[in-house]
């Protein structure tokens, strides 16, 4: 397998720019609106953005300087005097006009209008927030930390949550955010986005409660399976035993097993007892499927 190694000072900012955001991505997107010294509004989105405390609540985004002449932003300039934001998160109804909002109008232009979004009054922080996103968060800002002064540079604006707001469209019966019905986007490399809905959504069991068995707890016929890949052996592996000598014997018990450890070739045996595995895998159903694969053991 061929490996393209890359010294970052060895490249353009753009160059190195088209490598950091296809490569760390999919990222979620903050609809940032702002207030300048005038009291005139921006609206402007950021997918250097995430949340990294619960307890304070605290989400951080970067208005970057601009890599062509080292200018910066008007979210960037307003943060810094009037030091409050509301992130809106953006979801696939309003994607195409968080989208236009990013353009670069010139000073004093109100990307609310120019977006068609709704202006709604905040309850704490004067910027107003987007009426059409799903969650609003009016937030104060502790601190801005500069992380350079050319071009391509992040500003990482440290903000700090005061209210939040949820339409409550996207809430399940008990209350809480649904997944399925906020339907997030993320941004990608270059022009691409993605979307958190159907196919691309998937359910991993957390290993916190169980200490999983780890993966080095598998016969070694499975980690060298050419069917079974890193995921499936992550799965396995986040099981919380192996199976018991009992549970294998009664498997190695049925016609289909008597059939599959009949055969000959090793290779063919191995294959078919993985593929056999596999599709208990495929149905979340776990025991069974480490129950198949330590009757070769």
């Amino acid at each position: 397998m061929a490996i393209k190694t890359v010294d970052p000072k060895s490249l353009k900012t753009a160059e190195l720019h088209k490598i950091l955001l296809s490569a760390v991505a999919p990222r979620p997107i903050a609809l940032a609106s702002t207030i300048d010294d005038d009291g005139q509004v921006n609206l402007s989105p950021f997918s250097f953005f995430n949340v990294f405390s619960a307890n304070p609540p605290i989400m951080i985004f970067s208005p970057a300087r601009r890599g062509r002449d080292n200018t910066t932003k008007h979210t960037f300039e307003n943060v810094k005097k009037q030091q409050e934001v509301v992130i809106n998160i953006v979801n696939y109804a309003i994607v195409e006009q968080m989208s236009l909002s990013s353009t670069e109008y010139e000073q004093g232009v109100n990307e609310f209008i120019k977006a068609g979004f709704s202006q709604i009054p905040s309850d704490i922080v004067k910027p107003p927030r987007v009426g059409e996103a799903p969650v609003s968060f009016e937030c104060t800002v502790d601190q801005v930390i500069e992380l350079g002064q050319e071009g391509g540079a992040g500003n990482l604006v440290i903000s700090r949550v005061k209210r939040i707001h949820i339409n409550e469209h996207f809430l399940n019966e008990n209350g809480d955010l649904d997944t399925l019905k906020l339907d997030l986007v993320a941004r990608m490399g270059e022009s691409w986005y993605c979307r958190a809905n159907g196919d691309a959504l998937f359910e991993i069991p957390k290993p916190i409660f169980n200490k999983g068995i780890g993966v080095d707890a598998l016969p070694n016929h499975v980690l060298k399976s050419t069917v079974l890949n890193g995921n499936h052996l992550g799965r396995l592996g986040n099981m919380a035993g192996i199976p018991s000598d009992e549970m294998v014997a009664k498997e190695k018990e049925s016609e289909k097993m008597k059939h599959i450890l009949a055969q000959n070739d090793t290779n063919l045996q191995r294959k078919a007892l993985h593929q056999y595995a596999l599709s208990f895998i495929e149905k979340n159903d776990l025991e069974k499927a480490l129950s198949i694969l330590f009757s070769l053991n």
